[in-house]
């Protein structure tokens, strides 16, 4: 029997998401697995938690937008030891919710090594119009008229050592953009991208796997992802670090002003 690892980050007001997560998988998420869940969250309790010894709270503080994203392969990075132990690990959005049951023969990749999911807003899009980050100055970047697809950034995994080697090497791009003052254009997504660009040891699945709330699409739903604005203000949060940052901009301003 595999034994699978789910990673999974709530930090804030995310972890309204758990409880419908955490029993949508436990019911249908690769049900002849010993499935245990690795949670990032600054959350002082975990629904579940105290009857199924496979949840796993890690206390992981509140980054902002965009680092709550972006230093996912940080966070996976300290625990790779715990990882080890596992045939399988994969990470899922905290939105995700697992709508129809999902085998072990449809869902685990069987002659690559890393799994992604080709994302619903561009499975039908020519390449020339991904949303690739085409600066040169990130890691993530992707020349115009390169690349075939493009992946969804919450849904992905595979064999064990080979998606701690992916962990390994976006949290060095990421360490190197952060170092050069650069943020990929999608953040965690722009380098999963990238990563499936300059590797070939993957295998894709369809939007099925990462069906948006309320989107009429051409697939059969197998995870939903949730519509984050029915259940929180998330685009209130990204508002509100933009006008923090602004007062912190302004404060410096005017500081320097008076000391001329």
């Amino acid at each position: 029997m595999n034994r699978i690892a789910i990673l999974y980050i709530c930090t804030g007001k995310y972890d309204v998401f758990w409880k419908g997560f955490l029993r949508s998988y436990e019911k249908n998420f690769l049900p002849n697995s010993i499935k245990e869940y690795f949670v990032f969250t600054d959350a002082p309790s975990l629904y579940g938690e105290d009857k199924c010894k496979r949840i796993h709270r890690i206390f992981q503080k509140k980054l902002g937008w965009p680092y709550d994203t972006l230093m996912r392969f940080q966070m996976f990075d300290s625990i790779a030891d715990r990882l080890q132990e596992f045939d399988y690990v994969f990470f899922m959005n905290a939105n995700c919710k697992c709508v129809s049951v999902i085998t072990e023969e449809e869902f685990l990749p069987k002659k690559k090594d890393i799994l992604v999911v080709q994302h619903p807003g561009e499975y039908n899009k020519k390449p020339k119009k991904f949303s690739y980050d085409r600066n040169p100055q990130s890691t993530a970047y992707i020349p115009k008229g390169e690349g075939r697809y493009y992946v969804c950034g919450g849904i992905n995994g595979g064999r064990t050592a080979a998606y701690l080697e992916l962990i390994r090497e976006l949290k060095k791009n990421v360490d190197i953009d952060i170092k050069n003052h650069v943020i990929a254009k999608w953040h965690d997504e722009s380098h999963i991208n990238h990563y499936i660009y300059t590797h070939d040891n993957w295998e894709m699945l369809s939007p099925s796997y990462c069906y948006a709330e309320d989107w009429n699409l051409p697939f059969e739903p197998k995870i939903l992802v949730r519509e984050k604005s029915k259940y929180i203000d998330a685009n209130g949060m990204k508002f509100g670090k933009f006008v923090s940052a602004l007062r912190k901009i302004a404060r410096k301003i005017i500081r320097k002003i008076r000391k001329n």
